[in-house]
């Protein structure tokens, strides 16, 4: 099924060194931007990390650091992604816990903010999920009834998750072709922040989604334990993560503001 769209449609994959989204990096990134009236533009392009790929990364997607030798950094390359994303909302396979969050860290790095607010993300694997079960090489099997050659190569598990997506919209007719719609569909619960960290509960407050607050309201978390905002801050966490948990921390402890102005004498 074509996919009905109001403004393009970004689908993307990554390579990385690593599975950590705050201290691993992009080697491979590709693209397929589809636009409204059907035509698509698409890319693939390796980048330099800036540090040694570890074997078992290679073993997986092949990428050596001789392939990567005299690539252009992240850096170099920035102007040119936002271009590609800026207009556009954005869907992936897993790409609301990894790869999201990882090109915000990278933008985050060379001190550029990716824009998250105003766009969908449409998650695909999150809608096979909750209707299937299965990983994306048996989700292109089931969905579209042909083997993946190349899985775990950028450009085939891009054009893989763009054609389960259409024949996803194909096999479920009470899934809405609506990017906003397949956006809300394949949230991971009711997250605020995209991997799903901080949750809403029935009442629409945010709550906190894992360790030792989990299902605890995060405002009333903060008033009592100022501290374990500190330790978000200073941890693991995706940037998309704290950037939410900030705004959540300043509604309960605003900022002080410090007046330059002298105080009129009594």
């Amino acid at each position: 099924m074509k996919l009905n769209l109001i403004r393009p449609l970004v689908f993307f994959d990554l390579e990385t060194t690593g599975t950590s989204v705050t201290h691993d990096r992009i080697v491979q990134l590709s693209y397929i931007k589809v636009f409204p009236d059907g035509h698509e533009t698409t890319d693939t392009l390796l980048i330099n990390p800036g540090m040694p790929i570890p074997a078992e990364s290679t073993a997986i997607h092949h990428i050596t650091d001789e392939d990567v030798a005299d690539a252009p950094r992240f850096a170099e390359v920035a102007d040119m992604l936002e271009s590609v994303f800026n207009d556009s909302d954005i869907a992936g396979y897993n790409s609301n816990k990894f790869d999201v969050p990882l090109l915000i860290e990278e933008f985050g790095r060379i001190g550029r903010k990716f824009a998250v607010a105003g766009r969908n993300f449409v998650d695909v694997q999150n809608i096979f999920h909750k209707m299937e079960q299965r990983t994306l090489v048996a989700a292109y099997r089931f969905y579209c009834g042909k083997e993946l050659t190349g899985a775990h190569s950028a450009d085939a598990d891009t054009r893989a998750t763009y054609e389960v997506l259409q024949a996803q919209l194909d096999r479920y007719p009470d899934l809405k072709n609506d990017v906003a719609e397949l956006a809300e569909f394949s949230r991971s619960g009711r997250g605020l922040d995209l991997a799903a960290r901080v949750v809403l509960d029935d009442n629409n407050e945010p709550v906190f989604n894992f360790g030792k607050h989990k299902g605890k309201k995060v405002k009333d978390v903060f008033r009592k334990e100022r501290s374990f905002y500190s330790w978000v801050m200073q941890g693991d966490f995706p940037k998309n993560t704290k950037d939410v948990l900030s705004v959540l921390y300043f509604e309960v402890w605003p900022p002080k503001s410090h007046s330059t102005h002298p105080k009129n004498p009594e």
